[in-house]
């Protein structure tokens, strides 16, 4: 379960404002990547919180709205879409992300605490954490915030393309969807360099504009 441990080490060497920042969706073929950054009261504690892939849907749901209504909290999002993943690549676009998330944070952190690897964009101290959302809370937290945000997305996504169902495999490449780009051809939200929607021939001539 995530702990304090990783704010308390950066608070002890001169951190004041920590923002734990996470991406939700560099895996799947269609839709963007979305990234939270999230700073925690200093003694935040939650018995539920720990990394949103160990969470069942409701319970996510039930802690971005804690997370996101709390006035004590603060959070922000950032996402990168299709053109920008085709563009620069899933891991520069990811990257983005994140500094636009903390971009939008209403208070500027001065420590980062990321899950995963470095990240070279973000241009603040900052201290990488291999499966971080598994052991901070601010990392927890983001994970959870950016992962509800790319749901919701999917399946506004699905609304508009329900022959590809991306309300059950929120764009991921299951056996389903793989199927569903063979039979329909890629939409304009798949992501055009990932191997199997390449295969999949030309993308579908179909407007979409993210609300």
């Amino acid at each position: 379960m995530p702990s304090l441990r990783h704010e308390k080490l950066a608070y002890a060497d001169g951190a004041t404002i920590i923002a734990g920042v996470d991406e939700a969706g560099r895996g799947p073929l269609a839709g963007p990547v979305v990234a939270a950054a999230v700073i925690l009261p200093h003694e935040y504690r939650h018995k539920v919180l720990n990394d949103s892939k160990q969470l069942t849907e409701r319970e996510r749901e039930t802690l971005y709205a804690e997370l996101t209504t709390a006035p004590e909290i603060r959070w922000a999002v950032g996402l990168s879409d299709v053109a920008i993943i085709d563009s620069y690549n899933i891991l520069r676009a990811t990257w983005r992300a994140m500094v636009l998330a903390l971009d939008a944070l209403p208070v500027k952190p001065d420590y980062v605490l990321v899950d995963g690897l470095r990240v070279p964009a973000i241009r603040l101290r900052q201290k990488s954490i291999i499966k971080g959302d598994a052991k901070s809370y601010s990392i927890a937290a983001a994970s959870v915030i950016a992962k509800v945000t790319r749901d919701r997305l999917m399946l506004q996504l699905h609304e508009q393309y329900p022959q590809y169902n991306f309300a059950q495999h929120k764009g991921y490449g299951t056996p389903e969807h793989l199927a569903a780009l063979a039979q329909h051809g890629p939409s304009p939200i798949h992501r055009r360099t990932f191997a199997p929607v390449r295969q999949a021939g030309a993308p579908v001539q179909t407007e979409f504009a993210l609300a």
